[in-house]
């Protein structure tokens, strides 16, 4: 006869290890760290301190000094260079003789503008002759005539008394009163001359009186044409780029030179990042052996080429005294006034992610997080930061490069 075997129960302390054992591994599978880390040599970045302080909005640029104005001389009149008084590199004083040319055919033009002028003045003298002698006949005519008329007149009345005691004829009478009247006409025909003849007169002496004006300014034009050969410095500066030498024919309007004026600028190229905050007026400073001096933007270029656009600045007062053309010099540029703000200085950080996160550094030291942040204004020191940061933090400012993706940096 079989014996019925009874199954043993399972000792209870089994099943609450393994519940329990379940629920650690539950938890650890909630709980634990998913990001990525890795671990930093500690002396290999920059640690910088989160701070609320002054923040001064300027950005340093860099400029070349020009001069202000640059006036290029040109020949007025062609010729051939006779004499060159003064060296390049000089400093002039207008109304310096920089070169004398020489042009025979404007001599001749001269000349020959001399003889025209000549000739017309002679031709008036004997128009005035004329026309006065053709006056004084006119004049002539009119006495002879008037007196004619007196006798006519008199005739006449004469003959009209004997008509009336019939002691002439008829045909005498009338013939005597003709003569009168027909002496009379004559005498009006003559006044008509002289008043015709004084009316011509003055049209053409005035005529001709304005071609004498006319030929005496061309001909003061054509010898300031000859002054023009004496190439002279408009205003005072410094002589450059003088290319003319003694016996080299100038053509007429051809470059010759150019005179750089004492006065001095500041050119600036500024990235276009800042093209909307850069207008005239703004404030400048710049440092040379130990001395500040101040400017102020001049004028501001609409072009933007190569991701820069250029501007102008100028001295306020005072300017360095050795200080030269085509010298580089490191201008502070005042954006705006001084505010309190959140700061961390300037690192090689920003390069990696743009500025949108900075990994931040635990109390201990040993740890940093990733951490995204917003940059406001920037200056030469510091970055303005708007959120993601507070006072007293820590932040690594050194670059990003090798720390990939990674969300924590353990520091050893």
């Amino acid at each position: 006869m079989d014996t019925k075997i009874e199954r043993k129960k399972r000792f209870p302390f089994q099943v609450v290890l393994g519940s329990v054992l379940g629920c650690i591994g539950l938890l650890w599978m909630v709980f634990r760290d998913t990001s990525s880390s890795m671990n930093v040599d500690k002396d290999s970045v920059t640690i910088a301190a989160v701070r609320e302080d002054e923040f001064n909005d300027y950005i340093r640029v860099v400029g070349q000094v020009i001069p202000d104005h640059i006036i290029y001389l040109d020949a007025i009149e062609g010729g051939r260079v006779e004499e060159r008084p003064v060296e390049e590199g000089a400093q002039v004083k207008a109304g310096d003789v920089i070169l004398r040319l020489s042009n025979p055919l404007l001599n001749i033009g001269i000349l020959q503008s001399e003889a025209d002028l000549a000739y017309q003045e002679n031709e008036l003298r004997n128009t005035r002759l004329n026309m006065e002698q053709e006056h004084l006949r006119l004049r002539q005519e009119r006495i002879t005539l008037n007196k004619e008329l007196v006798r006519k007149e008199r005739r006449s009345g004469q003959y009209e008394r004997l008509y009336r005691k019939e002691l002439v004829s008829r045909e005498d009478y009338l013939q005597a009163r003709e003569d009168y009247r027909a002496a009379l006409e004559q005498l009006g025909v003559v006044d008509e001359r002289i008043r015709q003849d004084s009316l011509l007169r003055d049209n053409q002496l005035q005529s001709l009186n304005e071609n004498i004006r006319n030929m005496k300014k061309s001909l003061v034009l054509v010898r300031k044409r000859l002054e023009n050969l004496n190439v002279k410095a408009p205003v005072d500066g410094q002589l450059g780029n003088v290319q003319a030498q003694v016996g080299q024919s100038i053509s007429q309007g051809e470059r010759i030179g150019q005179i750089i004026t004492p006065e001095l600028k500041v050119e600036a190229r500024i990235d276009e990042h800042y093209v909307e905050r850069i207008v005239p007026g703004l404030r400048a400073r710049f440092e040379r052996e130990g001395k500040s001096y101040d400017m102020v933007m001049a004028k501001v270029y609409p072009e933007v080429q190569n991701g820069q656009f250029r501007t102008d600045l100028h001295f306020v007062a005072d300017r360095p005294g050795n200080i030269l053309a085509g010298q580089t010099c490191h201008i502070d540029l005042q954006l705006g006034d001084p505010t309190q703000a959140v700061i961390i200085p300037r690192g090689s950080f920003y390069q990696t992610g743009g500025g949108g996160y900075v990994y931040v550094v635990d109390k201990d030291g040993t740890v940093a997080h990733r951490r995204p942040i917003r940059i406001g204004r920037q200056n030469p020191l510091y970055y303005e930061i708007l959120d993601g940061l507070h006072s007293g933090e820590k932040v690594i400012i050194s670059g990003y490069d090798l720390f990939g993706k990674n969300e924590r940096l353990n520091l050893r």
